[in-house]
């Protein structure tokens, strides 16, 4: 259960920052950093 709620508040995460890019570079760094965070959540 916890876990669902980390991946679900993480996607949430990553949506805002998507949303705020304005360059391709920016969408890139930015879906690397979500990743990231996601991994870390699951460890």
């Amino acid at each position: 259960m916890k876990k669902s709620i980390v991946a679900l508040l993480s996607v949430l995460v990553l949506t805002s920052v998507l949303s705020a890019c304005n360059t391709t570079r920016g969408v890139g760094e930015d879906v690397e950093a979500g990743g990231k965070a996601i991994q870390k959540s699951t460890n």
